[in-house]
């Protein structure tokens, strides 16, 4: 008995996906589960799981093909045995890479690239660029797309960045007396990171354009009623940004602990496709990496994105000019939002900023674990 493999729903509004790599020949024998063919879309990557243990006996769609939603990918004959007849036009011309996930982890996605920058996540420090140097590679199809989705942001919206400077020094404390306070092997440990996320959530409120969506051909700009947050994150595939949806409700404590998880699972592939879509904000943490400070690209279809650099100790002038004027030892870090002048006035950027810079100078936070991981 034949089975017919097509290709299922992937995500809200995707319709179509790319054929990245057959992991399976025209011959080779499939367990039910295991997994068949690697897709595309312009969110996510994933793997196909066979429905039926058997031969593969056609391969009906070549690599780098984009099929729709319901479209017949490759045929199994259940129950078969493996044969040795002649491999298909369609087939891979080179074996697949090796596999770096178990078998058993057949569901494992990877989130598509998006154009925000980010150093959330660790990359691994080698002599990789001793072997491509004096060379001319290919660009490699998630390249393609992360160029293809910067382009097209800047040619969208009328993007520019506003920056300001923040005095961190108590969140600092805060932050440490949590740490020190913390049950070895128990509780989440806080970075700066899920401060700024909480101060730049709560400032959203106020100032919502900043949280929406515009359509210039409808004439309309759209406000969602919650806060889902995008963390860009970066993982040795590329750069990824998975959502935490209502993260406005959330805590600095539910909120590291959210960050943490999704990036993760980001990393070792294992996030899901509803976590991919429908963020209305972004953070992108390029300080985590060194930076001071940078000019992020919008994350379409959002209109603005948030990078934080990396928090440093230095003098600083304190006091009221003239009267109490001193110097400090201060943690100082600049904030950079990059926003769609269509929907945001400069003013309206700078309103918003100064908002989340008071919050985070305030330092009093509400650390108390509310919702935990979702």
């Amino acid at each position: 008995m034949d089975m017919t493999v097509t290709l299922p729903a992937l995500g809200e509004a995707i319709d179509s996906a790319t054929i990245s790599a057959w992991l399976k020949a025209v011959g080779d024998r499939v367990e039910m589960g295991e997994p068949l063919v690697e897709v595309s879309t312009d969110k996510v990557d994933t793997e196909l799981e066979s429905p039926a243990s058997g031969v593969v006996t056609e391969i009906r769609v070549d690599e780098d093909s984009i099929v729709d939603v319901g479209a017949v990918l490759a045929i199994i004959r259940q129950g078969a045995v493996e044969t040795n007849e002649p491999q298909s036009a369609l087939e891979p011309e080179v074996p697949s890479p090796p596999r770096s996930q178990p078998e058993a982890d057949s569901e494992r996605q990877v989130a598509q690239p998006s154009s925000a920058a980010d150093g959330a996540a660790d990359r691994p420090a080698d002599d990789a660029g001793a072997s491509v140097r004096g060379t001319t590679q290919n660009l490699s199809r998630l390249r393609k797309v992360i160029a293809h989705r910067m382009v097209e942001s800047l040619k969208t919206s009328a993007q520019l960045t506003t920056i300001v400077e923040v005095d961190v020094t108590e969140v600092g404390r805060v932050r440490r007396r949590h740490n020190a306070e913390l049950v070895p092997g128990e509780g989440t440990k806080l970075s700066y990171l899920p401060f700024i996320a909480v101060a730049a959530l709560e400032a959203l409120r106020t100032y919502p354009q900043v949280n929406s969506t515009i359509d210039l051909a409808a004439g309309t700009i759209s406000y969602p009623d919650a806060e889902h947050l995008g963390v860009a994150v970066d993982t040795d595939k590329g750069l990824f940004v998975p959502v935490i949806r209502d993260a406005g409700s959330l805590s600095v404590t539910d909120l590291a602990m959210r960050i943490a998880d999704v990036a993760e699972r980001t990393r070792t592939s294992s996030i899901g496709v509803d976590e991919l879509t429908g963020g209305t904000f972004t953070i992108t943490n390029t300080g985590s990496r060194g930076a001071l400070m940078d000019t992020p690209i919008i994350n379409q279809p959002q209109v603005a994105i948030l990078g934080a650099g990396v928090v440093a100790r230095r003098p600083v002038v304190t006091g009221r000019e003239g009267e109490d004027e001193g110097i400090a030892i201060r943690s100082m870090v600049f904030l950079s939002l990059t926003y769609d002048h269509r929907v945001v006035d400069g003013a309206d950027a700078a309103r918003y900023l100064t908002a989340v810079k008071e919050r985070l100078e305030q330092g009093s936070f509400d650390l108390a674990q509310r919702n935990g991981r979702r």
